[in-house]
């Protein structure tokens, strides 16, 4: 099976050579990375696969062959760079059709993967959650149905006619049945968890609480953020998709009242589609949030591009309109703290690691979610601690009164919440001023 070809019981580290292309158009395009920023950053992920990178090749490409990807000339020289350093494995910065992947193999006489793969064999590594084993399941399998056919060459049938269909073609089908029973499975099984967080979600609008999300490139230091914000424990480390199960915790922010912040997986260019297919349940989450915090690593050279490519996937899940503020993070790492990024109201230059201007971070998002906040006069009978409980915990008081029956407050709370207690007749008067 497919899946056999990124087991456990492969090297601890795998010689690998990168393979990165280019053409002139690709070289002269503003804001497009050069393929020696594109090559690093596979080699960063091939690092995180646990393989040992031993060249990296940029080779021009102006023209893609159809049946190798690359020209005859370049397979050549990665045929005698696989040979001078016994290299275990070559990965490609662009996605390879299934046929080019096969052809390369033969040509090359090693395994060949595409960046598409890489990204999912890191995914299946790192998801911990039986909600992301399952999303990384079915991306994985997604991508490896139409590549079955390589693997079962050699049980070829030789020849054609009645009685003569050769085990190669039967098992084939085999596979691919089985396969699409999985793939069948795990979508049923994947629709339960949406179902599941749909519940979650209506409970959590009955009670409103807004929702901010850290978005961002992986390994812009978002769960150290999280981390400093909510006091959680997740793991934050300086490698690319160092967690991929999101959390969610409450905090306090200026102005009395608590907002949910959540902890996503972070992005990356060429995101597989099958892994944004897969992983929709929770990047829902990011859909239906209140307010969306873009963590960027200021330090990084290529924040520019890897703003886009965050922003480009917000766009696919029709997010780009949401209220963002924009957090420049490692400040700590620029010179003088010399940002070079024009100052805005949706911006906020922090630094996670060493907790600096986390207050100001916490101002803006209660400035920005207070928006959704109106204040109203509330009268609620004698007894009810409970709803005078959740005045304190969610709104700012601003008077409070008495009487022998009843308790007046005026108080500035979530619209959310202001809707739910007109219903429910404890507003005597909105749009206090």
């Amino acid at each position: 099976m497919e899946k056999d070809r990124f087991s456990s019981s492969r090297p601890v580290k795998e010689k690998a050579i990168l393979v990165g292309t280019y053409s002139q158009k690709t070289r002269l395009a503003h804001g497009v990375p050069d393929v020696e920023d594109s090559l690093e950053e596979l080699e960063q992920l091939a690092i995180t696969a646990r393989a040992e990178v031993v060249e990296l090749v940029a080779a021009r490409l102006d023209r893609i062959n159809p049946r190798t990807y690359i020209n005859s000339g370049k397979i050549e020289e990665l045929l005698a760079l696989k040979d001078a350093h016994c290299a275990h494995i070559i990965i490609f910065d662009d996605s390879l059709s299934p046929s080019q992947n096969k052809n390369l193999e033969a040509e090359l006489g090693v395994r060949v993967i595409d960046r598409r793969a890489l990204i999912l064999d890191i995914f299946a590594q790192r998801a911990q959650t039986a909600e992301g084993k399952l999303q990384v399941e079915l991306a994985q399998l997604i991508y490896t149905m139409p590549r079955l056919t390589r693997m079962w060459t050699h049980l070829e049938r030789q020849g054609g006619g009645i009685g003569l269909k050769g085990p190669g073609e039967t098992q084939l089908e085999i596979d691919k049945r089985l396969i699409r029973t999985r793939i069948g499975r795990l979508k049923d099984e994947l629709k339960k968890v949406q179902n599941s967080r749909k519940i979650q979600r209506e409970k959590r609008h009955r009670v409103p609480v807004p929702q901010a999300i850290l978005v961002g490139y992986t390994n812009s230091g978002k769960s150290t953020l999280f981390n400093q914000l909510t006091g959680a424990g997740v793991l934050a480390a300086d490698k690319l998709f160092a967690t991929l199960d999101p959390t969610t915790r409450k905090i306090n922010l200026p102005g009395h009242f608590e907002v949910l912040v959540t902890d996503s997986v972070g992005f990356i260019r060429k995101l597989p589609t099958e892994l944004i297919e897969a992983f929709k349940a929770t990047l829902e989450e990011v859909q239906n949030a209140d307010l969306l915090l873009h963590v960027i690593d200021a330090s990084d050279p290529l924040w520019e591009s890897q703003k886009r490519a965050t922003e480009a996937v917000l766009a696919d899940l029709d997010c780009a309109n949401k209220a963002t503020l924009e957090i420049y993070n490692k400040i700590d790492r620029l010179p003088q703290n010399e940002f070079g990024i024009a100052q805005s109201p949706r911006r906020v230059f922090v630094s996670a690691l060493q907790n600096m201007n986390l207050d100001r971070l916490k101002d803006r998002m209660a400035e920005v979610l207070g928006h959704g906040r109106e204040k109203v006069r509330l009268v609620f009978p004698q007894g009810r601690g409970d709803l005078l409980a959740i005045a304190y915990r969610e709104g700012n008081i601003i008077e409070q009164s008495y009487e022998s029956d009843r308790m007046e407050l005026t108080v500035e709370l979530p619209k959310k919440r202001i809707e739910q207690w007109k219903r429910e007749g404890f507003v005597i008067m909105d749009g206090v001023t």
